[in-house]
């Protein structure tokens, strides 16, 4: 495991939150090279999240919940979007370094732009904190994120309920895995979480792997692609799909569709988007995962606040886990966030804490469920 929690911060508050700014999982915009702080009365705070095309939290969530967070910590924000592009990503990074930024929180397509970043900013005096993603082999001072081998624990718990549920006593229980990024760290962590838990199910006889594939930079498309071959080399027949997020899971049902078997046997998923709870609803998808990230956005700000005014104690008191920089020999100085299983159960608590709106994921297929499970 490469990452442990080793105290509760006071911004774990779990699902009791409410959520402003943010009514929908949706692009609010794509971000350029232009600044956009705000009125500048306060220490200038940078920005940088990685991209729109796979996950649109980015936008919809973690950059307004930012900005609002870090405006009520007295600092002034530059929120920008590289769009998956590592050139974009080291052009924002350069403009806010000249700009006089005093803190950057950095969400990077990938470790190496992350760790170049990190050191040009380090050279100028500026603090670093990663955000969501660490940057393996580099040196920001701080990250902040979900303890992210828990959340593939959850995954790994909900695929063996669902195999339990949806194909009992079949044995040994065929499984793919469709897993994250390679070149995110947390794919790599969600995938260890996962593994603590199926792991030994595998070697029981319980389930049987019959492939695992990484899917370069999260894409959606190829995902589907790459599961629709695995399936058709194992004959279109599967008892159950571990997907990393609620996009990947999408992709997967897809394919499922083409061949009968969406609903019939379980598929896991991440981030509680719009989509992947209607997917739950339906049935197609048995389980997402729900990590508040209003937690996590007030986290980062706290954090930043407390370099901001040059109180490493302050931000160290913040900062209570440690997470394990395998690439760099070091443990990060972490905040690590709790996150929550949600099956079809469980979605109006998801509602409930103004994550999403009822008329979001209340749509035609959905109704039905939603008047049964009294999310209105």
């Amino acid at each position: 495991m490469r990452s442990k929690s080793l105290a509760s911060i006071a911004v774990a508050t779990g699902l009791a939150l409410a959520v402003s700014a943010c009514g929908a999982n949706t692009s609010s915009g794509g971000g350029d090279n232009k600044t956009n702080a705000g009125s500048g009365g306060g220490t200038k705070v940078g920005v940088i999240l990685p991209e729109t095309a796979t996950s649109a939290r980015w936008e919809g969530f973690d950059k307004p919940l930012l900005e609002a967070a870090l405006k009520k910590e007295g600092l002034d924000p530059d929120i920008q979007n590289a769009q998956g592009d590592v050139q974009k990503f080291s052009t924002l990074a350069d403009g806010m370094i000249n700009a006089g930024v005093k803190v950057l929180i950095i969400a990077t397509p990938n470790s190496e732009v992350g760790a170049s970043v990190a050191k040009k900013a380090q050279a100028q005096g500026i603090q670093v904190i990663d955000y969501d993603r660490l940057n393996t082999g580099g040196s920001s001072q701080y990250y902040v994120s979900f303890d992210n081998v828990k959340v593939g624990e959850l995954q790994g718990q909900g695929l063996v309920e669902g195999v339990a549920k949806l194909v009992p006593g079949k044995k040994p229980a065929e499984i793919i895995e469709i897993e994250g990024s390679p070149t995110d760290n947390n794919a790599t962590l969600f995938a260890d979480g996962q593994h603590k838990v199926l792991d030994p199910k595998y070697a029981s006889g319980d389930l049987k792997k019959v492939a695992s594939q990484p899917i370069d930079g999260w894409d959606n498309q190829k995902g589907g692609q790459v599961f629709e071959q695995l399936l058709t080399t194992n004959g279109n027949k599967i008892d159950g799909v571990v997907a990393a997020n609620d996009g990947l899971a999408g992709a997967v049902i897809t394919v499922l569709k083409k061949v009968g078997l969406n609903g019939k046997i379980p598929v896991t998923g991440q981030d509680a988007t719009p989509d992947g709870l209607q997917a739950v609803l339906r049935g197609d998808q048995y389980m997402t995962v729900f990590k508040p990230i209003k937690d996590e956005a007030e986290a980062a700000a706290k954090l930043a606040a407390a370099l901001a005014k040059g109180d490493k104690a302050a931000a160290d008191a913040l900062a209570t886990g440690k997470t394990k920089d395998d690439k760099g020999n070091r443990d990060v100085p972490s905040v690590l966030l709790s996150a929550q299983l949600i099956t079809k159960d469980k979605v109006k608590s998801v509602v409930d804490a103004g994550f999403v709106k009822a008329s979001e994921i209340c749509v035609a297929d959905t109704q039905a469920a939603c008047t049964e499970l009294g999310i209105k």
